[in-house]
């Protein structure tokens, strides 16, 4: 039958609806890009500026990487902070507020456990000293930066877009805001160092003298200081007992036979990588330095995964009894440490100059923590002063890089640069608190915390002359923390620019105010140096002692100010022409007390960079330095292969199809290397862990109790070294009751990373470590507007390497940038990071470079062509 004209009067209406809504999408879609495109960076014309003292001007590359240049250092501060704040005013401004405890003030209630710990330390009334305390000349050029940052701000067409995202606008730019970006990386690097000290406390409060020396010795075979060829000493013996708590098993549960192989507090063996947890900072590990502060439900948008929070995720035998989930055991969040850096002398390069790389790992996000740039002006001598490397944006400053006579690089140096010092109060005082000096009335101050959204919070902070207090396990402590103390933050980097040899360079690191750093040098000249970049405590108590929790009242608690810059530790032009640190001890002398132990890595790591050097040989050039960067070999690992491979005998796999296939995969696909398409290496990996669980399970679980991150991992990283000992020596008297043997414990443990490989009913043969170490990185927005998230979002890379190994790679962890340089020689020097230079999703410049650095290939240190050139000019000049 024909329409009738009704029909086709509500076809013509259907269709004129149907193209208005398309319409609408249309120009909600062109409106969207559009006020995206408003807060792109300016790249290209002529600006004047009423800050400036002559000219500067910005020229990028095809990367978008620029050439700073100005006729003055204070010009270039300006430019900087300009460039920064167009690119990543959003990342400075979290930057700020995780050290500040700001964030609720964006994010509303769920960031108010984050500020709360982050109030403690009421950094932002610390800034206010710490910037009247600066040299003139230095709070001038923080001036002019701040100065760049708030003209670079105004100049965007729009807010940056994450404002709008989140209904909030951004605050002008403080000089004060640059110092606490500083401290931000204090947190970073130093913040797991309280949990460091709570878990050495319970164990020593757990364990005889003797059970602790083996439980947490001083050094193992790993390592491999800069002064000697191990560190020498004696190695501490089994003890005739073990623990009450070593290897316990939950009693308040039926018996389960895969609940056999794991202590309370199991998490899949295989789960075993991701650094720090969201609300807690780590230690150059973990979600990144911004989102290691968010609360759960915003980090999770960076880092793409988080704990299980039901057992509907596990399989049934990973879940906790009665069916409640279980915990992550304190290996889940430790131990994943993985900065390297190192040089190679003059004698031993191809040029006759050194040769220095820097491969500092943190977490990944985007926008990348670091902003690449070259910055030019004039030395004062007549000539012009080019410095090249990474910028932290909120700072003016060149982090790592070369000034063209010297190259210098950073790793976390991991000393004890922070003391839980336990105070009683006083009967005679009631709410005093008994210190080296008497009596003490703590003061009060009360805190104020702005939520988005609601009420504001407070927060109330007692502090002492020893530093704030802290509750734990019943026990009240005084929080000494070296990010306390005046001095602590500076923008003394800053002389790096200038200094014209490794020792001058030496002499200057004393006293910059960062993170304790190890700092590597080089210099045309050929000179390679090492020695502790920024402020060391001078104590009264030498290491390993102040590793634990002191008495306050205790004469020998007492810090004594910093080290003065003559006793710290040097190592200079070695015989054998290497450098290299990575994170663990450095020193087998005197020096090492020094520093003390705020939490070592192992020591394989560096090792296996120490010998990646020495096979290089002489005459060796920039590309075959960068190359140990991407030593995946899996030399750590490869005995707890061989010892999984001796466990599963012909008794132990006989009808037993699925030990016999990890049998077989532990043969057939090992590579010697943590290869994404290897299953032994993965299938390895897990047995370590589910071997840690059974024995340190149900120490974790009370240590969780003192604090959620606390553990003994976070004790002491040589475990694997004390396990080791143990299977190979095999004491009855520390084998856990419930099982018959050693034999028998270790086939549990490959039993547990069987049934976690193969959850939900996956193949064992397709578990590679590819497919477990695969690496996604977000914007911190991701999560805010789904439609967007696609373009806030990397699409995940299976990424080759591990832990223990200097190719140090996780889901949400890795290198934050890969640089060798030969100072003097920067056109042949190579550089890459896991991201681009902008943190906008529509610039071109906000993935440029990532396919390098997955890849791993080099690309040139230096910014290339111009293809876009901004100048800026002072006000009223033509």
């Amino acid at each position: 039958m024909a329409p009738t004209w009704r029909d086709r009067r509500w076809l013509r209406w259907g269709l004129r609806w149907t193209a208005g809504v398309m319409l609408l999408l249309l120009a909600a879609g062109v409106g969207g890009w559009l006020w995206l495109r408003a807060s792109l960076p300016v790249l290209d014309g002529t600006r004047t500026a009423a800050g400036l003292q002559d000219a500067v001007s910005v020229a990028r590359d095809n990367h978008g990487v620029p050439l700073i240049s100005g006729t003055s250092r204070l010009d270039v501060a300006y430019a900087t902070g300009f460039v920064h704040a167009q690119e990543r005013y959003f990342q400075m401004d979290l930057l700020r507020r995780v050290a500040a405890g700001e964030l609720s003030e964006l994010f509303g209630p769920r960031a108010l456990p984050t500020d709360r710990a982050r109030r403690l330390h009421r950094l932002r009334a610390r800034a206010d000293l710490a910037l009247a305390a600066l040299p003139p000349a230095d709070r001038l050029l923080m001036t002019r930066y701040t100065d760049g940052v708030n003209a670079g701000l105004a100049a965007l067409q729009a807010k940056p877009f994450e404002y709008a995202l989140n209904g909030t606008a951004p605050r002008p730019w403080r000089a004060t805001d640059s110092l606490l970006v500083i401290w931000a990386m204090y947190f970073d690097l130093q913040g797991g160092q309280l949990q460091h000290d709570l878990s050495r406390g319970w164990l020593r409060a757990h364990t005889d003298e003797a059970q602790r020396a083996f439980l947490a010795p001083a050094f193992s075979a790993w390592d491999a200081p800069l002064d000697a060829a191990s560190i020498t000493g004696a190695t501490p013996s089994i003890p005739p007992s073990a623990p009450a708590w070593w290897g316990r098993q939950r009693t308040d549960s039926p018996a389960d036979p895969h609940r056999q192989a794991c202590a309370p507090g199991y998490l899949p063996p295989d789960d075993r990588f991701r650094g720090s947890s969201p609300g807690q900072p780590g230690s150059q590990s973990g979600a990144g330095l911004l989102a290691a502060f968010l609360p759960d439900t915003l980090a999770e948008s960076v880092t793409g995964a988080r704990a299980p929070s039901s057992s509907a995720s596990l399989s049934p035998s990973l879940a906790g009894p009665w069916g409640q989930p279980m915990h992550p055991a304190a290996a889940a969040w430790r131990n994943t440490t993985g900065s390297n850096n190192w040089a190679l002398a003059g004698s031993r390069s191809d040029s006759g100059a050194a040769i220095v790389a820097n491969d500092m790992h943190l977490g990944l996000q985007l926008p990348v923590i670091w902003y690449r740039a070259a910055l030019q002006f004039p030395d004062g001598k007549g000539g012009q002063r080019r410095v090249v490397g990474v910028t932290l944006p909120g700072t003016p400053v060149v982090v790592a890089g070369s000034n063209g006579q010297v190259a210098w690089g950073f790793t976390n140096s991991y000393g004890d640069y922070l003391d839980l010092l336990a105070l009683d109060g006083d009967p005679a005082h009631p709410g005093q608190v008994r210190t080296p000096a008497g009596a003490e009335a703590p003061v009060v101050h009360r805190e104020t915390i702005v939520v988005k959204g609601a009420p504001a919070a407070t927060l109330v902070v007692r502090e002492t002359s020893l530093g704030p207090l802290y509750e734990a396990g019943g026990k009240t402590y005084a929080v000494r923390w070296a990010a306390h103390q005046p001095g602590s933050v500076n923008v003394r980097l800053h002389l790096l620019e200038d200094v014209a040899s490794v020792q001058q360079a030496l002499a200057l690191a004393p006293t910059l105010g960062i993170p304790a750093q190890n700092m590597v040098a080089g210099d045309s000249a050929g000179h390679i140096g090492w020695t502790i970049a920024g402020r060391i405590p001078r104590r009264a108590v030498t290491a390993p002692d102040a590793s634990y929790p002191l008495r306050a009242d205790a004469a020998d608690s007492a810090w004594q100010g910093w080290l003065a810059a003559d006793d710290y530790p040097r190592v200079v032009d070695p015989a054998d022409g290497q450098l290299f640190t990575a994170n663990s001890r450095q020193l087998n002398g005197a020096g090492a007390a020094l520093l003390g132990d705020g939490g070592f890595d192992l020591g394989a790591r560096t090792r296996q960079v120490r010998d990646g050097l020495t096979a290089l040989g002489a005459r060796a050039g920039v590309e075959r330095v960068y190359a140990v960067a991407l030593d995946d070999r899996a030399l750590f690992l490869a005995p707890w292969r061989d010892r999984a491979m001796a466990a599963l005998d012909a008794q132990s796999v006989a009808a037993r199809p699925q030990r016999a296939e990890a049998l077989a995969l532990l043969r057939s696909t090992w590579t010697g290397h943590a290869s994404v398409d290897s299953v032994a290496y993965r299938l390895t990996r897990s047995y370590l862990y589910a071997l840690y669980d059974i024995v340190y399970g149900d120490a974790d679980r009370q240590l969780a109790l003192l604090d959620p991150h606390a553990g003994m991992a976070s004790a002491t990283s040589r475990w694997p070294v004390v396990l080791a000992r143990l299977l190979d020596a095999q004491p009855p008297a520390w084998l856990p009751p419930q099982y018959a043997s050693w034999h028998a414990l270790q086939l549990a443990a490959i039993d547990h990373a069987i049934a976690d490989l193969t959850q939900d009913g996956q193949r064992l043969a397709d578990a590679t470590w590819g497919q477990r170490n695969t690496a996604a990185s977000a914007h911190p927005m991701a999560s805010s507007i789904p439609l967007l998230g696609r373009y806030l979002t990397v699409a995940p890379d299976m990424l080759a390497g591990d832990q223990h190994m200097p190719r140090v790679t996780g889901p949400t962890f890795g290198a934050s940038e890969r640089l060798t340089v030969s100072p003097g020689r920067e056109q042949e020097a190579v550089f890459n990071m896991p991201g681009g230079q902008s943190g906008h999703p529509l610039s071109p410049y906000f993935l440029a470079g990532r396919s390098d650095w997955v890849a791993g290939r080099t690309t040139p240190l230096l910014p290339g062509a111009p293809v876009h050139t901004l100048n800026a000019f002072q006000a009223g000049r033509a």
